[in-house]
């Protein structure tokens, strides 16, 4: 009896971390065969022997953790009916809506188990080896549908009770602390846990049924009555499954936290870590009670793949420094803008080698080759490209720094963990075998798979946008307090997020109305995200890392940019949430190939749309009038902006300096000193994308792409200067004044964070691109535009930036060995 008691402990031991040692024997949706071992066998085989008693122990275990289930279940239940009568009241505490939401299901799922538990407990109780108890699995079985429901339900039920928690204390109170009766020969009559906690516990409990039935299997003979119907219930478990594997959510049980509570994933992802002075690709896991940094490896086989814990630090014992803290930490040195360029360039034209293999109908090795070789830029960027530090000390002394694309993610993670924090946490030291189970479980748990790069995309898998995204940021409501309050603009970019536009500051307000719209180039693009901020005005808050100001985000949300709907002609309008806060927007998207679309001076009047000879000859000027304001008022104010020229300025300010340049009116330069200077660098650009025909012209365009090509430096330079001279007259005189310009803003890049590569990277696309007839002779569509010319285009300015001060005269004068017709 003894023995057998024993055998039972150790079998509860096992059934509690049964996710993390039988998922690797049990695939799930794959029958597995009788005969097959089970690590959580062989435990028990070892103290409690063989045969049919087994049947027992394996019944008397799930017998026991199905009454802890029927508990929890009925504490979920408890609060539901007092509420619904509230509901009818004229102080409801929720809306039946809201109810019937959060606890969709839960009453038959409750009547399902606990007829199952009252018809299988007299018979392990009055155990006998001829009993069957087939039957009442293939019933339990046959019931999955109410948990289809529940699963289809379960995303939307805990956002509602997470909502509704936060708009009412009342429900925050009963949702926090539920009580859950402990097992009829247990010494705790009661135990606390949150409704979030006990809500998962249905999708758990499927688990755990199908691999019960899967051990029953393997102790019960071919020749029992039981076996055919086991085996049938096993199959539509593990179909049910199947079905639902990727829908549901995916912090699946790991193991035990030392508090006896269920360790579940809340977050993970990729995060570049700076250890050792280089920087480290991981893979970080932040659980209910601990933040995991992992190394994904492959193991000898090479076919499996597996996690190094790097290390870990309990929840407990995890604090993010204070800015004094931050100020003493060694500083983080961006990589070379030049190199990150390159990479792009590389990835580029193998993007494009790619295409043409598969068109051609390649060899598949060779296209193989080529994916392998994007991969490794790939990777490169994404290692190298990150610059916004996130550092996280362990309160015994360790610290580590992360570093991230933009200021939503570091937000998120942050958020995650001080949410997580709230919560009464301990400290603890994990053993080996632990930590060892803990990295194990990691492989399974992982929500993200695959290293964000494309070259992990399936070929079918949307390439995202290219062109122009028109946004207006209409209002804001849902601030608890007055406050300086503004937005940004964010669209991924190579994998990573690029801040694009940012609407003016509305000042101690708690309802801002911006009605702000801006012109947002995409490349490749497939999400938006919008970011609000209470502005900072005291200067000395200075974030040491990257020399701004540190500005409070308020909120933050992020849309994905479907193509089907984005691509109309009509604004989109629609509302994101954040954290109590409501942003509403509206948008439409233009392809490029529209939006660059140039079409033949008809108009004499005016600036825009007007042949640059035509308008420097009306105003008898050797620079447009239009290019050389602009140019004086960014390099008068502007020079030291952050993300000059990237971050879009204001549509309707722009339009309406256009206008004015238009008309000719005397009050263009009043107008100018008074425009925020992100309208007035964007009025510059419009200029020039606007012009019937690119500066650079339709004519030569082939040639500068054949031009940039060359790899003997002689000849290049010798071409390219050629190529210059060959422009007409206004033409190269307005591109060296801008050259100039950029050149003094690109000075300026330790404050206004714009490089050389950043102003060629914004500038190029708009002052050298193919003819209409051209496109259309060589490329199929807006994305093949990009990834085949583009970066050439880039390079094509680059190029003239990096070189020495040209002059017109000189350029002139000088004749060069090289000519051709051009």
């Amino acid at each position: 009896m003894e023995e057998e008691e024993e055998a039972i402990g150790l079998l509860d031991k096992v059934l509690e971390d049964e996710d993390v040692f039988l998922l690797e024997e049990c695939e799930l949706g794959t029958p597995t065969s009788p005969a097959s071992g089970s690590p959580f066998l062989m435990a028990v085989k070892v103290e409690a022997g063989k045969g049919l008693e087994m049947r027992k122990l394996v019944l008397s275990g799930f017998l026991a953790s199905e009454e802890i289930y029927i508990n929890q279940l009925e504490a979920l239940l408890l609060p539901m009916k007092p509420l619904k009568a509230t509901a009818t009241t004229s102080q409801p505490v929720l809306t039946i809506q809201q109810i019937e939401t959060i606890f969709y299901k839960i009453q038959d799922i409750y009547e399902i188990h606990k007829e199952f538990y009252d018809n299988l407990c007299p018979k392990v109780q009055q155990w006998d080896s001829q009993v069957t108890m087939g039957h009442l699995f293939q019933k339990l079985a046959s019931q999955l549908g109410v948990y289809k429901a529940f699963v289809d339900n379960y995303k939307v039920a805990l956002e509602t009770a997470e909502k509704c928690s936060q708009s009412n204390n009342q429900f925050q109170k009963i949702s926090e602390e539920l009580k859950v009766k402990g097992p009829k020969d247990s010494k705790d009559s009661h135990t606390s846990v949150t409704m979030e906690a006990l809500l998962y516990k249905p999708i758990d409990r499927v688990t755990r049924s199908t691999l019960v039935l899967h051990d029953l299997l393997k102790h019960t003979p071919v020749d029992h009555p039981d076996y055919p119907l086991l085996q049938d219930a096993l199959r539509i478990s593990q179909n049910f499954l199947s079905s639902i594997n990727e829908d549901i959510d995916p912090r699946r049980t790991a193991v035990t936290t030392p508090k006896g509570e269920t360790r579940q994933l809340v977050k993970d992802g990729f995060l570049v870590e700076v250890s050792e002075s280089s920087r480290k690709l991981r893979h970080v896991f932040l659980f209910t009670d601990v933040l995991l940094c992992a190394k994904l490896k492959k193991t000898s086989a090479g076919k499996h793949q597996q996690y190094d814990c790097k290390w870990y630090i309990p929840l407990a014992d995890l604090v993010f420094p204070s800015p004094e803290e931050s100020e003493a930490s060694p500083q983080v040195h961006p990589f070379p803008d030049h190199e990150l360029e390159d990479m792009k360039m590389k990835i580029s034209a193998l993007k494009s080698e790619i295409q043409k293999e598969k068109a051609n109908k390649g060899q598949s090795r060779a296209i193989e080759r080529l994916k392998k070789k994007m991969f490794e830029n790939e990777f490169l960027l994404l290692l190298n490209s990150p610059t916004i530090p996130f550092r996280i000390h362990n309160r015994n002394g360790k610290s580590y720094l992360f570093l991230l694309s933009s200021d939503y993610e570091r937000s998120e993670w942050r958020e995650a963990i001080q949410k997580l924090q709230k919560k009464d946490l301990q400290a603890f030291v994990l053993s080996s075998v632990e930590l060892q189970v803990l990295t194990g479980s990691c492989f399974k748990l992982r929500t993200v798979h695959n290293i964000p790069v494309t070259s992990n995309k399936d070929d079918d898998e949307s390439p995202g946008l290219y062109g122009f995204l028109h946004v207006i940021v209409h209002s804001a409501k849902g601030f608890k307090q007055s406050a300086n309050l503004y937005c940004t603009l964010e669209v991924d970019s190579f994998g990573y997020f690029v801040s694009k536009a940012k609407t003016r500051v509305f000042r101690d307000t708690t309802e801002p109305k911006w009605d702000e719209e801006f012109e947002i180039e995409l490349e490749g693009s497939q999400s938006l995200r919008i970011l609000c901020y209470e502005k900072c005005y005291d200067k000395t808050k200075v974030n040491k890392d990257n020399n701004e100001i540190v500005d409070k985000i308020m909120g933050k949300g992020q849309i994905q940019l479907d193509p089907q709907t984005v691509e109309t002609k009509n604004w989109h309008t629609d509302v994101i949430e954040m954290n109590g806060i409501k942003v509403e927007f509206s948008m439409k998207f233009t392809s490029r190939d529209m939006s660059l679309k140039r079409t033949p001076s008809k108009k004499q009047t005016g600036v825009f749309g007007v042949k640059i000879s035509v308008v420097t000859k009306r105003e008898r000027s050797k620079v447009p009038y239009i290019v050389r304001q602009c140019v004086e008022e960014v390099e008068k104010r502007g020079i030291e902006e952050v993300g000059i020229y990237r971050i879009s300025g204001v549509a309707t300010d722009i339009q309406a300096l256009k206008a004015v340049f238009d008309a000719n009116n005397k009050d263009i330069l009043l107008m100018l000193s008074d425009t925020d200077i992100n309208a007035i660098a964007g009025t510059l650009k419009l200029y020039f994308r606007e012009l019937p025909e690119p500066l650079l012209t339709d004519r030569l365009y082939p040639a500068f792409m054949e031009g940039i090509a060359l790899s003997d430096p002689a000849a290049k330079e010798n071409c390219m200067m050629h190529l210059l001279r060959s422009l007409p007259d206004p033409n190269l005189i307005t591109f060296l004044f801008l050259l100039e310009h950029l050149k003094r803003v690109a000075e300026k890049e330790p404050i206004n964070k714009m490089s050389l590569h950043n102003l060629a990277t914004v500038f190029g696309p708009t002052l050298l691109r193919p003819s209409e007839v051209e496109s259309k002779a060589h490329l199929t569509s807006a994305a093949d535009i990009w990834s085949h010319d583009v970066m050439a285009q880039v390079q094509v300015l680059l190029y003239y930036l990096q070189h020495p001060p040209i002059s017109f005269a000189e350029l002139k004068r000088n004749t060069l060995y090289f000519s051709t017709d051009v």
